[in-house]
């Protein structure tokens, strides 16, 4: 009887510590998830090919988003001469910032097929009907192309059929000011040329840890009582 009186306190403490009464240390997940974020991973080639695909593909389409916007409101403000002059979305400021950051070097140029760039070298896993071309032509160089399509009404304004989407005097008058340009007269769909970007190792690095690191979020419990 008297063990049972001296053990009774205890057994009153465990069942006073209720688990939902239980209070733990604020931010400890997210805590937890930092310290994993900061361990050393190891990058695998196939990874870094992932990247810059990745890259690549959000690159592109940011610029390609900045460009439709930019098109839209000059089309408006002054007509299509005016447009015409901002049809180079990879010298758009914001566009060199985020290429910057991860030391990319994006152009437009003219649409290669799978078989010309011998130094692009297609990457297991990315090649299925994308047309897409991922490329490491040297160890610390990573390639990146895929077709610009002519599939926004803004692009034919300027790149569609002379009569129908554009009159005859705004052909002869882009003709004038931009005498290098040779996309007119094209059809919906139509390849244009290529996004291509060169992207340096650390870069790609960078954006995949980036990409693959884990993002805390708060997750509230529900309230039992």
């Amino acid at each position: 009887m008297s063990k049972l009186k001296l053990l009774l306190p205890f057994f009153l403490i465990l069942a006073a510590c209720r688990p939902d009464q239980v209070k733990h240390l604020p931010g400890t997940k997210q805590i937890a998830e930092e310290t994993a974020n900061w361990e050393a991973i190891r990058i695998t080639p196939t990874d870094l090919l992932h990247a810059t695909r990745w890259a690549g593909d959000s690159l592109t389409a940011y610029a390609d988003t900045l460009l439709r916007r930019t098109l839209a409101r000059e089309l408006k403000k002054g007509g299509l001469a005016q447009a015409a002059n901002f049809c180079r979305p990879q010298s758009y400021p914001q566009v060199d910032s985020m290429a910057r950051k991860w030391q990319a070097r994006p152009r437009r140029a003219e649409w290669q097929t799978s078989t010309a760039p011998a130094a692009a070298i297609a990457a297991a896993g990315l090649r299925p009907d994308t047309m897409r071309l991922i490329g490491r032509p040297a160890v610390d160089t990573f390639f990146y192309q895929r077709p610009i399509t002519l599939n926004n009404n803004l692009c034919l304004r300027c790149h569609g059929q002379p009569g129908r989407d554009l009159s005859a005097a705004e052909a002869a008058l882009l003709q004038q000011q931009h005498p290098g340009l040779k996309s007119v007269g094209r059809q919906p769909a139509q390849v244009l040329g290529a996004w291509q970007l060169t992207l340096e190792r650390s870069g790609v690095a960078e954006f995949y840890t980036m990409k693959t690191r884990k993002k805390w979020k708060e997750h509230k419990m529900p309230k039992l009582f």
